[in-house]
Formats: C-alpha cells, structure tokens, sequence
C-alpha cells in the first residue's frame, strides 16, 4: 500500500531540472528553510535534515494511516534528493529514517533493503552504520531468523572492529563496540546461549555505551539468571533515558528509541510481577499498554504482545493470591491473539505460517491453562494447550516452564517487545 502510493505520487512529481518532488498539499506545514537541504556541519548530521526526518516521522506517526505514512516517506525521500555538505550522512538517517516507517507498517522487506543500503555509505558515521546493523538484526530475529541475525551480528563486530581505529573519538569508538557487542549478546539470549551471552555484555552499566538497547539486553540477560535486582535498576535506567527523548536519533525500526522506552517498561512490569508485587507490575503494564497503543495504534500485533504479558500477570496473581481472576485472563488471552493474528486453532502448526511464534504460543497456552480449570471448556483448553506446544521454539526452555509459577526456582521467562521473543 504504501510503495503504490509513493511510486505513484513520484510518477507525477517530479519537477524539471532539480530531480526534487514537488510540494504535495500536505507539505505546505514545513517551514520555508526545509525547501533547500543545505548547511555547514561537518562534526555531525546537517540540522536542516534532522528537522525534515523528525516532520516526516511525525507526520506519519501522529494520523497512523496508510496515506499518512506514504506522505512520511515522501518526506524523508526529499532528503536523499537535496544536496548537503555531509551527503552520505544525511542519506544514510533518512534512510534509517523510512526503514522505521515501513517496518511499523509490516513491511519489513522494503524496511530491510533501505537499511542494507546504508552500508554502501562508507562515508557515513560508523554510528549510524551499526545502528543499521543492528535494526537489521533486530528485525531478522523478529522474523525468526536466528542463524541470519547471528551472522549479521558478527558482521557488526567486524565493522566496529575495521573502523574503529580510524575514528578520532575514542567515546563514540567504544560506544560503537558496546553497542555491537550488546546486540551479538541479545542474538546469543534468543538463541539460549546464557553463558556465550554473558560474554558481549558490558562489565559495568557505568560503562560508556551501556544505555538504550545495550543497556536493556543487559538488563534481559541479568533478568533471563535471575538477578533481579540488577536487572530492575537496568530496566529503571532504560526508561529514565528513554521517556523524554522524543525526536529521531540514530536507531531503527524495533531497536528504535520508543521501541526500547516500550521493551523496558514492559520488562519492568513483568519482573515485578515475577517478584510478587502485582500493584506495580499491573501500574506498569498499563502503562506499556499505554504507551504501545500511543506509538502504533490499538490493532497493532505489539498491542497483542503488550496485552499477552498483562495476561500472564493476572495468571500469576491469581495463583499466589488463590483467587479467580478467569473473565480477565480470557478476555485479554482472546483480545491478544487476535492481534498477533494467530492462525485458526485448527491449523497445522508445521503447515501454518506463525508470525511471533514466541508470543502467540505462549498466549495460546496460558489462554488453554486458563480454560482446563473449567470442567466444560477442559477439552478446547487441552487442544489449545498441544497447538501452542506445538509450536514453542524456545532453546532455552519449555512452555511448561515459561507457564510454570508455583515453583520459585522456576526458570523465568522475560518477553522482549521489540523482538517479540520470549528470551
């Protein structure tokens, strides 16, 4: 939808001799100082650019529809047009920029090809390329491509490792490396490897580097040992970083800076409510509801994700406290699965194509423990039950032990919203 109405609108307009779209009605907002993308800031990104991709993204952002995402695009496509003193630069965040339209959309095989671009720009910041590096991991480990988000993660490591000495700033030379290291470490949480994760990780959260999504699969990592104390002042952090930083920075699509805001809070509210403090965990799950609905509109998959936790907040609760809470637990099992647009019950697992395989398994099975408790429903739940064991892909534990509550030294699962993993 969106790539017809971009093609469309550049079909007829183009205007003659500058190779620059024309002004659409719905630019006559941006100031007349974004017509021209000019400036003299060779230490950093051209301010003019920065300004047109934060009006593109909010653009597209504020009315969340197909037309106005098309309209964002356009936007960021003016940047790549119009020349400016830092070009590759410029045209590697507005393409970072578009990446993160089209992926909030669905569509992440165009979302990945703009990013893939971005790593012809040799002369751009080698900050903005692991930033591409990393939303291309981020959205292949979405997809359930282990094997090629690991070895997207090693070329990261490679390309920190080649440039690195070339850059005159020693900070931004060691934030790069905390920042590849740190999403090799989130590839090796997927994929189970605890103890090969550990390795990437920072030695302290004061090291440089060690905030944003660095310090979140940090935090997930201490979260997946069960040190929860260190992981709630890393999730703590995230959010504090995160929660007033608004404009467009160099970070994409799920590894974008209102996806980490989202993925910390979340993760908060799941450790307090694995710690036994419901109050919290429900205060700050709604609040990632919250936050969800506002960034991606109330019928997006992440609501579904967002509500799956929520979900298996509510089966917590009302197991230690010995109450019934199964209105609520079906209503929102029911409300997220239809969301994250899981296929029929009926379908074969092997055969069906199963987006958020994680989530979807674990809202199926939490929504089935939910219903075998019930004598007349005890038949739909057990089916329910064996589809979404069907089709757990978890390395590093099982659903029983994802579902598992009465045991304290249970392994403890920890669902990562930008990825839609359960880790």
């Amino acid at each position: 939808m969106i790539g017809v109405a971009v093609k469309a609108a550049k079909s007829g307009g183009r205007t003659a001799g500058m190779g620059l779209l024309s002004r659409p009605s719905f630019l006559s907002a941006l100031p007349s100082s974004f017509r021209l993308l000019s400036g003299n800031n060779d230490h950093g990104s051209n301010p003019v650019t920065i300004q047109m991709i934060n009006y593109g993204l909010s653009h597209a952002r504020t009315h969340k529809s197909d037309e106005s995402y098309a309209q964002g695009l356009l936007v960021l496509e003016q940047c790549l047009s119009a020349p400016t003193s830092d070009m590759d630069n410029s045209s590697a965040l507005a393409l970072l920029a578009m990446s993160s339209l089209l992926s909030e959309r669905g569509n992440f095989c165009e979302a990945i090809d703009k990013l893939q671009k971005i790593q012809d720009l040799t002369r751009s910041s080698l900050g903005v390329r692991v930033a591409a590096m990393e939303a291309l991991i981020g959205l292949h480990l979405e997809l359930g491509q282990d094997d090629t988000s690991s070895e997207l993660a090693e070329k990261c490591l490679q390309l920190v490792g080649n440039n690195a000495p070339e850059i005159d700033s020693e900070d931004e030379s060691e934030i790069a490396s905390t920042r590849g290291k740190a999403v090799k470490g989130l590839v090796e949480l997927v994929r189970g490897n605890l103890e090969s994760a550990e390795s990437f990780f920072p030695i302290s959260m004061n090291e440089k580097g060690c905030f944003g999504n660095a310090a979140l699969s940090y935090g997930e990592f201490f979260h997946a040992k069960q040190d929860l104390v260190v992981a709630k002042e890393l999730y703590k952090k995230v959010v504090q970083e995160m929660t007033d930083k608004k404009e467009f920075s160099d970070s994409a699509c799920n590894m974008a800076s209102q996806e980490a805001l989202l993925a910390a809070t979340c993760a908060l509210g799941q450790l307090e409510a694995q710690s036994g403090n419901f109050g919290d965990a429900e205060e700050i799950l709604t609040k990632a509801l919250t936050e969800a609905e506002e960034c991606f509109g109330s019928h997006h998959p992440k609501v579904g994700v967002v509500l799956t936790c929520i979900a298996l907040m509510f089966r917590r609760k009302a197991m230690a406290e010995r109450s019934s809470s199964l209105l609520i637990q079906e209503g929102l099992y029911r409300r997220a699965i239809d969301l994250l647009k899981a296929p029929p019950i009926d379908a074969e697992v092997a055969e069906a194509k199963v987006e958020r395989r994680d989530v979807v398994a674990l809202a199926r099975g939490g929504y089935g423990e939910a219903l075998i408790v019930q004598q007349n429903r005890k038949d739909e739940g057990e089916k329910m039950k064996r589809w979404a064991e069907a089709a757990w892909r978890n390395r590093r534990l099982s659903l029983t032990e994802a579902l598992e509550i009465s045991d304290p030294s249970s392994k403890l699962p920890v669902i990562d919203t930008r990825i839609c993993r359960t880790l």
